[in-house]
């Protein structure tokens, strides 16, 4: 019988964990450029690392005063690009601007600066799609064309460290483009041996590394 002083072997090694209060949570999370329409209709480009999927829904957590929020709550479209490592300083060439104007005062605060034409500043190429009106960004290996199904602000209080709220918008993927060097031939899969997504951890571009394995998920 254990004893309450007795303990597994495996517990048998100090615990290395320490309590931190770090300033984000993006553990690694990968990079999209949501592309939306201003309300003049011209094309903006919101870089963000707050995505996750589930079936046909795409779910994003934006703040709730950047351009790109605006747009996609009122255009109810959007198109979700995917950039591969190579491309992360063409994305941290627009990770300052705004198309917001004037620029929100807390994000000036930190340095933000209005730009209307972040294709042109980050030298990405638009793309017109197929089922909505935004634009597509040509250099990105996998866009989901989308459409905004539900918005609404977080639940539960909000940091009051925070200088603004954000909005969580879900978005049913209606068409998903693939460049054709990553799609195994004759398939709707990803070649995940050529495909590697930009990654966002703590802040910082990280590209995946080898493959490790794959889950019974996958087939064969």
């Amino acid at each position: 019988m254990l004893r309450h002083t007795d303990r597994p072997a495996a517990c048998d090694n100090r615990d290395e964990h320490i309590q931190i209060n770090p300033p984000v949570l993006y553990v690694g999370t990968p990079v999209a450029l949501v592309t939306s329409l201003n309300a003049d209709g011209s094309p903006n480009i919101s870089p963000m690392s707050s995505a996750w999927a589930l079936a046909d829904r795409v779910v994003l957590g934006m703040s709730s005063t950047s351009q790109g929020c605006g747009n996609v709550v009122r255009e109810r479209q959007l198109v979700i690009n995917f950039p591969s490592p190579d491309l992360w300083p063409k994305v941290e060439a627009i990770a300052r601007l705004t198309g917001h104007d004037p620029v929100p005062p807390h994000k000036a605060k930190i340095g933000y600066e209005h730009q209307k034409d972040k294709f042109a500043h980050s030298g990405f190429t638009a793309q017109a799609s197929d089922l909505v009106k935004a634009p597509r960004i040509a250099e990105c290996p996998i866009q989901f064309e989308a459409e905004v199904v539900a918005a609404h602000t977080p639940g539960g209080e909000w940091p009051a460290a925070r200088p603004e709220d954000f909005r969580i918008v879900e978005a049913r993927v209606l068409r998903v483009h693939a460049h054709r060097e990553i799609v195994v031939p004759g398939s709707d899969h990803i070649d995940t041996e050529k495909w590697s997504p930009l990654l966002y951890v703590f802040r910082h571009y990280f590209g995946t590394g080898r493959d490790l394995g794959r889950t019974f998920k996958a087939g064969a």
